[in-house]
């Protein structure tokens, strides 16, 4: 019976992917990749000739319903983003809903996600946790913020470079400015990073230094 097969893929060092990802994506009837060109240079590295289709934000709606129906006949697609899995602050989530809804067979394999290194490097209590991806840019951004100030758990975060010292300094507002936290940097590739301390320092760090790269944010829960 054919499947929707979700594959991580690395976040930075190609060499973190599982020998059954390399095979599903070898064996599937067609890739969807967030960006083809992205997704290209892993498929060379590893010899595979699959064909590839874009499925990202801006089409995925228009195409779940056929790409469900595919699979629904037959065909065996895999999905993939341009780093760690998919529906995780990428495409996916819409595909995945559609084909449940249809009956269709999902399978989600483990494997690489920046969220869960950046919150064991942290050296924050990694327990209890909750991941909020991206804080809304505008609207809503302030009145999730604000609800955070409660939090108990340790608290991660995704984030621009370009917005890195805007969210520190909201963060420092709303939770205090020696509230602990960790800004990883890079993971998994050369010029990895994982710079502790307290949100105030964090802020000073990087209005100095320029941060360049993809970004993790974990922030210490409200003490009780």
């Amino acid at each position: 019976m054919a499947k929707l097969f979700i594959v991580p893929t690395p976040i930075g060092n190609l060499e973190d992917i599982t020998l059954r990802a390399l095979r599903i994506l070898k064996e599937a009837d067609l890739v969807l990749a967030e960006d083809t060109r992205t997704s290209s240079v892993l498929f060379k590295k590893y010899d595979i000739t699959t064909r590839l289709l874009s499925h990202h934000k801006f089409n995925e709606h228009r195409t779940v319903a056929e790409l469900a129906g595919r699979i629904a006949a037959g065909s065996n697609i895999a999905l993939i983003s341009d780093a760690g899995t998919p529906g995780i602050s990428d495409p996916g989530f819409l595909l995945v809903r559609t084909c449940i809804s249809q009956g269709v067979d999902v399978e989600c394999l483990p494997g690489a996600s920046a969220l869960i290194p950046a919150l064991v490097n942290s050296g924050l209590p990694c327990d209890r946790f909750c991941f909020e991806g991206f804080l809304p840019q505008k609207k809503g951004r302030q009145t999730r913020l604000t609800e955070l100030g409660e939090e108990e758990r340790t608290m991660v975060f995704y984030e621009s470079p370009f917005r890195l010292v805007k969210t520190l300094t909201q963060l420092a507002q709303v939770l205090g400015p020696e509230r602990r936290a960790c800004v990883s940097r890079e993971l998994s590739k050369l010029h990895e990073e994982n710079r502790r301390g307290t949100l105030a320092g964090l802020i000073i760090h990087y209005t100095h230094t320029e941060p360049k790269g993809e970004i993790v944010i974990a922030v210490a829960g409200k003490k009780i």
